[in-house]
Order: C-alpha cells, then sequence, then structure tokens
C-alpha cells in the first residue's frame, strides 16, 4: 500500500526575479492605454492596493509579500523532507509550452528520466524572466539534475487508462527544451534556501489556458486585443475526478508519494471585471473558506465558465489536488493566504498530512 502527501504550493515567476520585479506586471497593466482613467487613480483603488503601492510603489510590500512566500515554501518543504517521499508528482499548467499547434491535450504525464536543466538560460521558453536578473544570482550555465521516475509514471499511467481516464504522456519534451515553468519553479522555490532537492519528480501538466492557451499563448495581453478563442479545458469536476484517480493509483502502488498542487489564484491579467489590474480577491477568499472547511462541494460545483470570468484558470491545478485529498478524506492541516491586489496573484499554501480526516 502507498502513502500520500498533499501540499499546494504557488509557481509565481517573479519570485525568482529581485523585489524590483514584483510589481511590474502591476506597473504594465497600469501604463495600458485602454486602462479606464478612474483605474490610474490610485484613489479608486481597493484599500489592500492602496496600502502596498504606498508612496514607493509597492517596494515594501513586495519585500513583505516574498517573505511570506518564502514562509509558505519553508512550511511545505518541512512536511515534504518529514514525508521522505519516494516521487513528487507535480500538477502544473503548460503555457504554451509543450502543449502547442501540433497537439493540446486536456492534460498529460510527462514520464521523464533525470534531465539536467539550465532554469536561467531557457527563460525565453516560459516565464517572462527573459533578460532578467534572478534573485539568487545564478547565471545561464547554472545546472541542475531533476531527477525522473519514468517507472511510477509509466504505472500511474496504465492506472488511470484503467479507470477510463484517456491519458497522455510522454518520454521527452515536445517543444521545451526543459521543464516548462509550472514545475521547473516549484522545485526551485523548494529549494529556495539550495539545500539541494534529490527527489524524483513526475510533472502532470494540465491544459488550464483552454481557450487562450493557442490563440493567447497563455500569456499577457493588453486590453482590446480580441482573438478567435480554443476549445476549453477540462472541467473543475471532471479535474477532481482525475485526481481522485491518481490517488487510488497511489494507494495501490508500493510508492509514498507527494501530490502537488502548484499556481497561484486569481490572476489579475486574466481578469476582464477589474480591467485587469487586480485579481477577483473575492473569488480567491471563498474558495480558500471552502479549501480550510473541507468543503469539497463548493469546489466541485465552480464551473469553467466560473474560474475564467475570476481569472482562476491555473486553479484546476489545485482542482487536481483536491479531488485527490476529498478521495482519501483529508482536510488540510496546515494552510496560508498570502494576499496581494498589485503582485499578479493572491498565493495559497497547503499541506495535508496523513490522519488529518474531514
Amino acid at each position: 500500500m502507498g502513502e500520500i502527501l498533499g501540499l499546494g504550493v504557488t509557481h509565481y515567476p517573479p519570485l525568482s526575479g529581485t523585489d524590483d520585479n514584483l510589481s511590474a506586471v502591476f506597473r504594465g497593466a497600469l501604463a495600458d492605454p485602454l486602462l479606464p482613467t478612474e483605474l490610474k487613480d490610485p484613489a479608486n483603488w481597493p484599500e489592500r492596493a492602496r496600502r502596498e503601492w504606498s508612496d514607493d510603489e509597492g517596494r515594501a510590500a513586495g519585500r513583505l509579500h516574498r517573505e511570506q512566500l518564502r514562509e509558505g515554501f519553508k512550511r511545505t518543504r518541512k512536511a515534504l523532507d518529514e514525508f521522505q517521499p519516494d516521487v513528487v508528482l507535480i500538477w502544473g499548467d503548460d503555457q504554451y509550452e509543450n502543449f502547442r499547434e501540433d497537439i493540446v491535450p486536456p492534460y498529460a504525464v510527462l514520464a521523464y528520466d533525470d534531465m539536467v536543466v539550465h532554469p536561467w538560460k531557457h527563460t525565453h521558453d516560459s516565464s517572462n524572466m527573459k533578460g532578467k536578473p534572478n534573485v539568487w544570482g545564478e547565471g545561464p550555465d547554472t545546472e541542475r539534475v531533476v531527477r525522473g521516475h519514468r517507472t511510477f509514471a509509466k504505472q500511474l499511467v496504465e492506472s488511470l487508462l484503467n479507470a477510463g481516464f484517456d491519458t497522455p504522456y510522454s518520454y521527452q519534451q515536445l517543444h521545451h527544451p526543459s521543464f516548462a515553468h509550472a514545475f521547473l519553479n516549484t522545485v526551485l522555490y523548494l529549494d529556495y534556501d539550495r539545500e539541494g532537492f534529490d527527489y524524483p519528480v513526475v510533472a502532470f501538466p494540465i491544459n488550464c489556458y483552454g481557450r487562450k492557451v493557442i490563440s493567447y499563448k497563455g500569456d499577457i495581453t493588453p486590453l482590446g486585443v480580441e482573438r478567435e478563442l480554443d476549445p476549453p479545458s477540462p472541467s473543475p469536476a471532471r479535474i477532481m475526478d482525475l485526481g481522485a484517480a491518481v490517488a487510488r493509483a497511489c494507494i495501490e502502488s508500493p510508492y509514498r508519494v507527494a501530490l502537488v498542487g502548484s499556481s497561484s489564484w486569481s490572476h489579475s491579467f486574466l481578469v476582464d471585471s477589474t480591467s485587469r489590474l487586480f485579481p477577483d480577491s473575492a473569488s480567491d477568499e471563498r474558495m480558500y473558506d471552502a479549501l480550510v472547511r473541507g468543503d469539497y462541494d463548493t469546489w466541485r460545483a465552480t464551473t469553467l465558465e466560473d474560474a475564467e470570468k475570476s481569472g482562476q484558470q491555473e486553479l484546476l491545478n489545485w482542482w487536481a489536488l483536491l479531488g485527490a485529498m476529498e478521495e482519501v478524506g483529508r482536510t488540510p492541516t496546515w494552510s496560508s493566504f498570502a494576499a496581494s491586489n498589485i503582485f499578479v496573484s493572491n498565493k495559497v499554501f497547503a499541506v495535508y498530512e496523513s490522519g488529518a480526516k474531514s
């Protein structure tokens, strides 16, 4: 019988940059010529945004936000080390990295072997960090080895196929020369203090961006740009079912598996109701309250249209995690909500340890 640890984290790209980069997306949105005039005046912003922007354009708030995220990663890494997994499965989004015009699956299992990655050489392929310094001062020649676990990945695919989930898989990269940023950033941040990360990793990308994965390349778009949309993502309920099937497969396996849902929550640049300036914090807070209470019905009842309206496309990675935790009957043993209006998104951390029953 296998064992499971559940973790929820963020892979927020600006965290890998320096503090002056944390508000870059907000400053870009603020400079959009089509932004309504009233939103250019901080007096018309939510109170939290005014407080964060302050008189230094968010610099002090950015340092505080970084420390909140570092604390979240310290707590989740501690749980990971105490669990000592045989493999770490990460649910993350693919933003036009391997999911491109030639094939866009609803999700996939990447059954990679050990891989040598160059985090800063390949930033042009994802994460919007091209040409920007990173917080660790690492150069383009910096190498890391990300261990794989092909045996587990193949067994997982077979279990999912037997359970009625037609699951694509891959033994090598299709387009991206490294790990897509949702997965690599998760590893980099769980090793923020650079003490090493030797756990084998299996990436499980989900087509979170759905209608915008090809037409908008899953990227930030100025106001007024309209393009023909792509077919949608899988629904939250279907992804929860997928997460539940993964949990069953892990329990039936001989492995200790850490299941990680990696994403920030509502993304400002996807929220039309705020003119793409602020995240949908009210929706995030409602979902977080349901998470803390173990209210899986609220998560399951949320439609894809609801998620897209709130800019919560990437939250599908958490829907997979919540589906797995519902299957094994757990509620969080620890969680935190790092709120922000000017740093793209609210970020949530969660730990689901064994013995925490709903």
